[in-house]
Parts: C-alpha cells; structure tokens; sequence
C-alpha cells in the first residue's frame, strides 16, 4: 500500500497518535506523518504510506497555512489556551486597527524565534516540555523560520479586559504559530497568546477535502481506498522535470544524468509518473531517493 492522506486530525490526540490508529485501521506498519500538530491543533495532517513516507521530509518543506485566533491581554504558560495564565497587560483601550495591521505586516519575512517552553524541541537529550514540566529552565535555541503571509480576518472582538481577532498565516516549517502569537502580542504592548489554531493547508492539501479517522476508518471497511493519493502528492515544492527514457535507464542504476535546469534538488518523472529525486553534483544531477 503507497500514497499519500489528507488527515483531518481532531482535537485531543497527538500526531503520533493519529499514526498510531492509521496503522490499525490500514494494517501497515510503514506510516509516517508530514508535520507535527499540537494536541489542541486540529486540521490538515499530511500522512505518506509504504513507499511515500521517503518523501516525508518534501512534504514538511512546503508552506502550511493555518487560520486561527490571538488573545491579546494575557500570556499562558504554553502559550496557547491550553495553559495557565502567567501575566496580565488588560486592554482598556480601543486599539487601532490600522496600527495592528502594521504591526502584523512588519512580521512578513525571515523572523527569529524561539521555541516554548512546552515544546518537543530537544535541548541535551531532553524535550523541553520535559524540563518544563519538572520546573526547569533550559536555555532554548534559536530558529530561522519564514512568514509568508500573515494577516486579520476579522473585526477586533473585547470582552472584558481582552481583545480577540481573528488571522491567518503562511509560513514555513518548524513555525511556531503561538509564539508568533506571543511575539505579536509584545510589539503590542500586551501580554498574549494564541487562543485557537486550525491548519487549513500543507503539502498541497487542503482541509476542505481532508478525512476523519473515523471517515477513514468507514471506508477501509467497504473496500474504498480512494482517499490515497498517488505519491506524486509528496514532493512538496521541488520544481518537476520530465525525463528521458534513456534517463529514466540511468537513474534506475543511480548514475549521473544532465538535466537543463538550476535548481539543486528536482522531482524526476516520466509518463506522469515520479521516478526520483535527484539532486545536483556540479553540473550533473545524481539520484538521491529512486521509486522505479
């Protein structure tokens, strides 16, 4: 069994988790995902299957979109609303929109983050949720991640000392959403979290088209395995070239081949069909993953 799944991962379980119950449900061991969700986070989990899963890494490179909601007002200890709030910076004013919308605009582009606290980010062997946890404190690594495009979707809603607003974001992989939330939040002035996340889009799938475990699991039962996409759906943003027959020849035995092109990596294919990754040696391009 090989292809690629449009996993609408729900609330409550971890993305390994969602594996977990995959392999139950498709009686195969090799399953991997492309890129972690949170616990609280539901939406599009990219899921690669047999020989998809060497592909996994292309399915993380590509931007994901995620639509969600930043709390300005308050900070949490995860920095989402799963936590316990830690500081208070009450909005007692009606802010500027065009100002916030400013603000949100200036964070397009390369931005420096580091990861929280309560993260699977590892730091001597340890996550540090873990150090977390048992009250630690760990200096944490910084990360160079992209926003693509981030922006407000919506009116600015208070409640009491709170203010809630709607956004939406592209980004690279390895973004931490909530921190962006948090970082937002401190241009500000104000203490602030992300308060609801939901991924609409990654590795070409959207969550409109997306399946439940359960929908999943229903139609397995009726001998319907329409929802695997073809691997092709895992190479994520590599540029496609079409190859040869005589190329195709020579990639099967993992020799160089010549490919009129400029980028370092590319997804070979021919008939429709991918054949390989391949990856460029000087002026010639060697296979790195071969699917004949």
């Amino acid at each position: 069994m090989n292809g690629i799944i449009n996993l609408k991962k729900e609330a409550g379980m971890t993305s390994h988790d969602a594996v977990f119950k995959l392999r139950k449900i498709l009686g195969t061991k090799k399953i991997g995902h492309g890129g972690t969700l949170d616990p609280d986070v539901v939406g599009v989990l990219p899921i690669a299957v047999g020989k998809a899963t060497r592909l996994v890494e292309f399915m993380q490179e590509e931007g994901k979109v995620y639509e969600g909601e930043i709390t300005l007002g308050c900070s949490t200890t995860t920095e989402d609303a799963s936590g316990e709030q830690i500081a208070f910076s009450p909005v007692t004013e009606i802010l500027d929109e065009n100002l916030v919308d400013q603000v949100i605009a200036s964070m397009v582009g390369e931005q420096t983050q580091v990861p929280p606290m309560y993260s699977a980010v590892k730091v001597n062997g340890r996550k540090l949720y873990e150090y977390a946890r048992s009250g630690e404190t760990v200096e944490r690594p910084k990360r160079q991640v992209t926003i693509y495009n981030f922006e407000r979707t919506g009116a600015i809603v208070y409640e009491g000392d709170l203010a809630r607003f709607p956004f939406r974001v592209k980004c690279s992989k390895g973004t931490y959403v909530r921190t962006l939330a948090v970082d937002l939040g401190a241009k500000l002035g104000y203490a602030s979290h992300m308060s609801q996340l939901t991924r609409t889009a990654a590795a070409g799938m959207a969550l409109e088209e997306a399946l439940t475990l359960a929908e999943i699991d229903e139609k397995v039962n009726k001998g319907d395995f329409s929802f695997l996409q073809p691997i092709e759906f895992g190479i994520g943003d590599l540029p496609k070239v079409n190859l040869t027959e005589e190329q195709v020849e020579e990639v099967r035995f993992g020799r160089f081949i010549h490919i009129d092109t400029k980028a370092e990596q590319v997804a070979g294919f021919y008939q429709g069909k991918l054949q390989a990754i391949l990856e460029k040696r000087d002026k010639e391009y060697k296979p790195r993953k071969v699917f004949l």
